[in-house]
């Protein structure tokens, strides 16, 4: 509760002013080295300038000095499941102020992308998939459109895989999510199980692709329909646990991103988290080692990798983005690289670069500061002291 009323004074308190940040030690999520003791001025909601030194702050802005601490672009989770209110806000004051959302039922991703667009500053950023494509779609998505009902049984076949993917465009969201192997988080699934047919991936991809250029994400643990949405052209394979050499080989060639989630293999693992599965734990052991071998892998030879969580930030969702940068770093990324696979590479998967992800004047002043310097320690990402979120601070724990 008292970080909600923070979080509600600090919008109120701080929105419309320029906020100046000095003596901050600016990681800005590109470059490959920190900018130490900077000064950064944030103008309407936008980052107006990032300089060396301490500079004269403008007339009637609000003021804080850093003292050295750790100033980065906020965080992007790019595999979350964010169903309601309080789940964004917990992601929010963890430090993600962008999510890409894979996979919720009724459009809620739509709907709070809408409100961050409006002004709600309290939510983070969404990137928005609305429902699965995936063989046996959520019995939400029929009440959404009754039109579908004769895929109640299933969904296969180009031409349906299609109507699937327009149902979620007619509602406007920013990327397609496919299963193309089956969970690894139900008990009764497989998840080196392949789903769809070449060919009906190859139309998903196309009926995305040429609605508007929409990316499409494809959650795949198995190598075989892994392997197939790369060749269709998937923008990012979720999870790839089992993937090969020649298909990391494929990846690298086509720039295809990968997102390993292993945060979510070590929740399967633990009590209590978003499962608590005796099955799925012991599955978990299995799969943990292979996920992170794959990824020291896929960064050996140039894969470009996505941090993302693949958690709800529910009540009983104990990882957040920092645990996945950490692990990142575990499986071979230095600890700059695994920073910028939660900022600038994420933002650039999403194919929203332009606008955040990293710390240069003219972007949306998404920001967090740090006490101690990740690079020397990467879990101290975790330990967020200020989020700024579209300019406006909604967390302050700088001063108590």
């Amino acid at each position: 509760m008292r970080k909600l009323l923070l979080l509600v004074l600090c919008v109120s308190v701080c929105s419309g002013q320029t906020l100046v940040l000095k003596n901050a030690n600016v990681i800005d999520g590109v470059s490959a080295q920190p900018q130490l003791a900077a000064t950064v001025v944030v103008r309407d909601g936008r980052i107006e300038s990032v300089q060396s030194g301490d500079r004269a702050a403008p007339d009637g802005s609000t003021v804080l000095d850093l003292k050295g601490k750790w100033l980065l672009p906020g965080y992007i989770d790019a595999h979350v499941h964010i169903s309601n209110f309080a789940s964004a806000r917990r992601a929010l004051l963890s430090g993600a102020t962008t999510v890409r959302s894979m996979g919720v039922s009724s459009f809620v991703d739509v709907g709070f992308r809408e409100l961050h667009r409006n002004g709600a500053s309290d939510i983070p950023d969404f990137v928005a998939s609305g429902y699965h494509v995936r063989p046996q779609p959520a019995e939400e998505l029929f009440l959404d459109f009754p039109k579908l009902i004769d895929l109640m049984r299933g969904v296969s076949g180009t031409a349906n895989v299609r109507r699937v993917v327009a149902a979620n465009l007619e509602r406007k969201v920013q990327v397609i999510k496919i299963l193309a192997t089956e969970r690894a988080g139900t008990p009764d699934t497989d998840p080196r199980k392949r789903t769809f047919t070449d060919e009906e991936m190859a139309a998903i991809v196309d009926a995305a692709t040429s609605a508007g250029n929409i990316p499409v994400a494809a959650h795949a643990h198995g190598d075989e329909g892994a392997a197939a949405a790369v060749r269709a052209g998937v923008r990012s394979i979720e999870h790839g646990t089992y993937l090969s050499d020649e298909t990391l080989g494929e990846m690298k060639k086509r720039g295809t991103y990968l997102a390993p989630t292993i945060a979510t293999v070590i929740d399967l693992i633990e009590p209590g988290g978003d499962y608590d599965n005796a099955g799925l734990s012991i599955r978990g052991r299995y799969m943990l080692p292979r996920v992170r071998e794959m990824t020291t892998h896929a960064h050996g030879i140039g894969v470009k990798i996505v941090a993302g969580t693949d958690t709800s930030y529910g009540p009983t969702s104990y990882r957040r983005i920092p645990h996945e940068i950490a692990e990142l770093a575990g499986a071979g990324l230095s600890p700059m690289e695994a920073i910028q696979s939660a900022t600038s590479i994420a933002a650039e998967c999403l194919g929203i670069s332009n606008r955040t992800g990293s710390i240069r004047a003219g972007l949306e002043a998404d920001l967090v500061v740090v006490e101690r310097n990740p690079l020397k320690d990467v879990t101290g990402l975790g330990d967020v002291l200020l989020v700024i979120n579209d300019g406006k601070i909604v967390l302050n724990r700088l001063v108590w």
